[in-house]
């Protein structure tokens, strides 16, 4: 109740504005009155307003207390001074000596030298900085928490004007490109394979709040309380969808983003919003407006995509408030939609038979967004920042969700390719439909065993759906990274038995976690890392914390019920450390009332010290897989993110022929199953020279197994073999195009 006080004087302030700008006149005198009425509540001896211009600069357009011939003279760029700082960073910015920072930029025409004491708010609207507000005082004074809060709500008046049109022509503020009519080939990173062609649709969001200020801050809390119940009411509704009916790791997702709607603290702040003086929908936006800046701010994928989950929620909460009648616009036949991010319900808004395909300026695989798109099949394009300003509505887009590309007004030429492209999709999904529950047996009778690779339960029915034998590669870690904090081992145990369960007998290899590296956790803090990709990550952080390692295996081994457990270690270095870690499997084993009847133990092949101690790795294990992605990294010293090295230094060598075809050579000489479990066998032709170097046991992405089963059913093996054979001391960096020609010239599918 402290600051009640303060919430009565910032009632009254935004009362007098609303009443400023309702009284018409041109734009500028309004901007004068309201700087000088900010000046005056808040006893401070500058307030100075600078709007946003194109070309990111952002212009004195009214102040009470500088000099005023600086208005429409003063201007500073995104990032310079103080002013382009808090623009930068949208976020504010207090200051008892402004002149000793380091950003101050002195500006003679203004007259602020005089001025000591400094605070300034972004002005903010969907995300986007549309001005700075600023107050300043001659003496040094301490600006309060409460009164940078006065000033934020106070700028959110300032958005909507200037959000109106009536300050800037709106025409100003879109990007002028010479070339923007002029086809264009955007680079993301794919989040769902597939391609599509149709419409660019923008997202639009949220809708223009016109009651900023509350008469009766009682009756607003009502009101929200109200809405609240209807947003929880709407998504009820919306997550039983019959195309999400099904158990997966998008309903786990649905659950998850239905807990932020029931989250006290995002509540908390918009009632003390309330409570400052604002609309329950103004409350909205200036909590939704703190969120996109906090975005901003983030760099954690796994925190970023949950704010976006929030910020998902506030627009729908907006639409209930202000009384629209829905959260996403009619589509055309064939739409693509062109957004910065998306939640998971708004993807589930619009009508799925219309809906063919989305590119997002942001996004990752591991967005709760991605995962639901995955469950209805729509390709998905993430990272790509300059489809907002490159793609226009109606344009024609090309969406290739399978190399994450996005084409933009392409040519007759270019659509009809890709028109020919999607039809020989669906008629190779045909083809593999016919082939699904026939054996991968080539023409002269080789068997092959296809697995999946997963990480989410949204995965496991493909396992049936794709006609595969097993599952070669579970990753554990991907559920812990969409949690909040670690599971417990009875929340791990439930995920491991589903996974059992939807697999239906049929074998899964589950991997230990591999974090660390590339895979951070938001609850898990680990040590910056020169090189994290071979820093302190999977079985080394297991070993150097064995209470984390034993309370998955135990989890594991309860969740196999008396039933067989397959067990698989990743980044072993050292036969020692995976007898260390078998040790820690054996233990729990022994401790568990139920313990596995069959337990496999095994290592994930991806260090290359491993391959000089092969005799010692072939006597301790039970299988070995080949993590290819890494060990190719490895091997070559190549970071495969890097588009430089793209296909410089590959699988299909003859250093990866040479190796895949020795290991194979020795494991069945020491009677240890091998395979195969990286993104190398996902390609049919290089599955094709893996199964021809002697690996009988391949898992890959679930779409890939069907056209890898096609390959192998038309593939004559020994042929094969004896072909690579002769390859493999080849000067050459790529045997691909032998490849390619040995497939074309023997018939065989790929």
């Amino acid at each position: 109740m402290a600051r009640a006080p303060g919430w009565v004087g910032a009632r009254r302030l935004l009362k007098q504005l609303r009443d400023t700008l309702q009284q018409g006149g041109p734009a500028g005198r309004r901007l004068d009155q309201v700087t000088t009425l900010i000046a005056n509540d808040m006893v401070a001896e500058v307030c100075s307003l600078y709007v946003m211009r194109a070309g990111e600069v952002l212009e004195l357009f009214a102040t009470k207390g500088l000099k005023p011939e600086a208005v429409h003279q003063t201007r500073l760029r995104t990032g310079e001074g103080l002013v382009g700082l808090i623009a930068a960073q949208a976020r504010p910015l207090v200051l008892d000596d402004a002149q000793s920072h380091p950003n101050f930029a002195y500006r003679p025409e203004t007259g602020e030298e005089i001025f000591q004491s400094w605070m300034g708010v972004p002005i903010l609207r969907e995300g986007r900085v549309l001005g700075v507000l600023v107050v300043q005082n001659k003496t040094r004074r301490l600006y309060t928490e409460e009164e940078v809060e006065t000033l934020e709500t106070v700028s959110m008046v300032l958005a909507e004007m200037l959000a109106s049109g009536t300050v800037l022509d709106p025409e100003e503020q879109r990007l002028a490109e010479g070339t923007s009519l002029l086809p264009a080939r955007l680079a993301g990173i794919a989040l769902q394979e597939g391609l599509a062609i149709g419409t660019a649709v923008p997202h639009h969001r949220g809708l223009v709040i016109t009651r900023i200020v509350a008469e009766n801050p009682g009756e607003e809390r009502s009101r929200l309380g109200a809405a609240m119940r209807e947003l929880a009411e709407t998504l009820e509704e919306l997550f039983e969808q019959s195309e999400l009916q099904q158990a997966g790791e998008h309903r786990d997702v649905l659950e998850t983003y239905r807990m932020f709607a029931e989250d006290r603290g995002w509540m908390g702040r918009i009632e003390e919003a309330i409570a400052s003086g604002l609309t329950a929908e103004a409350a909205v936006q200036k909590v939704q407006n703190d969120t996109q800046a906090r975005m901003a701010q983030v760099s954690d994928p796994y925190l970023r995509e949950r704010l976006y989950d929030l910020d998902d929620l506030a627009n729908r909460l907006l639409y209930i408030l202000v009384g629209g009648e829905g959260a996403a616009q009619a589509l055309p036949e064939d739409a693509i939609l062109v957004a910065r991010s998306l939640g998971p319900a708004e993807l589930l808004d619009y009508d799925r038979t219309r809906l063919k395909g989305v590119v997002l300026a942001e996004g990752s695989p591991t967005a709760h967004v991605a995962i639901v798109a995955r469950a209805l099949d729509i390709p998905m394009v993430g990272r790509c920042p300059e489809a907002l300003t490159r793609i226009r509505p109606g344009d024609n887009v090309i969406v290739d969700g399978n190399s994450g590309q996005v084409l933009v007004r392409p040519r007759e030429n270019v659509r009809a390719s890709f028109r020919e492209a999607i039809e020989q999709r669906e008629r190779r999904r045909r083809l593999f439909a016919a082939t699904r529950d026939l054996p991968a047996v080539s023409r002269d009778g080789v068997r092959v065993t296809l697995g999946i690779n997963a990480g989410l339960l949204i995965d496991m029915p493909q396992l049936h759906e794709a006609g595969a034998d097993f599952v070669g590669l579970y990753r554990t870690e991907v559920p812990f990274m969409v949690r909040e904090s670690f599971p417990s081992v009875a929340e791990q145990r439930e995920i491991y038995a589903r996974i059992l369960e939807v697999a239906a007998g049929k074998p899964v290899t589950f991997r230990t976690l591999d974090i660390g590296g590339d895979k951070a956790l938001p609850y898990w803090a680990g040590a910056a890392e020169e090189n994290p990709a071979m820093g302190w990550r999977a079985i080394r952080i297991g070993l150097d914390r064995p209470a984390l390692l034993r309370q998955q295996l135990r989890a594991l081994v309860q969740a196999a019920a008396g039933g067989r457990l397959i067990v698989m270690f990743p980044m072993v270095t050292e036969v020692a450390e995976f007898q260390r870690a078998k040790a820690l499997l054996l233990r729990e084993a022994a401790a568990a009332e139920r313990p596995p009847s069959n337990l496999v133990c095994g290592v994930m092949l991806e260090v290359p010290a491993l391959l000089f101690q092969l005799d010692q790795l072939f006597a301790a294990v039970d299988f070995v897989s080949i993590g290819s992605n890494d060990l190719l990294q490895f091997l070559f010293a190549t970071d495969r993110g890097n588009p430089a090295l793209a296909r410089r230094y590959e699988a299909t060598s003859p250093t990866g022929l040479g190796l895949f075809s020795d290991l194979a050579a020795r494991a069945a000489a020491a009677g240890v199953p091998l395979s195969l479990c990286g993104e190398t066998a996902a390609s049919p032709l290089e599955a094709m020279m893996l199964v021809g170097c002697g690996l009988r046991s391949l898992s890959m992405p679930p779409a890939a197994v069907a056209p890898v089963k096609t390959m192998i059913r038309s593939l004559d093996v020994g042929h094969l073999a004896r072909f690579l054979d002769s390859c493999r001391t080849l000067e050459t960096p790529s045997l691909r195009h032998l490849l390619t020609a040995y497939a074309r010239d023997h018939g065989v599918e790929f």
